[in-house]
């Protein structure tokens, strides 16, 4: 995904809430191992079961 797409997909995941969230992380097409990285840096750790489970 190119950087200005991913800012802005960054930006509306930090908005989102939990659930929003892991399905951004899961079903949006076309991200690198290091943007995937840079969306994790930003997931409430709390929740990272729920997203290990959707996956």
């Amino acid at each position: 995904m190119e950087i200005q797409q991913f800012q802005r997909l960054k930006e509306t995941f930090q908005k989102a809430n939990v659930d929003e969230k892991i399905d951004i992380y899961i079903s949006t097409p076309g991200l690198s191992q290091e943007q995937y990285k840079e969306l994790l840096r930003v997931f409430p750790l709390e929740y990272l079961s729920k997203l290990e489970q959707a996956l």
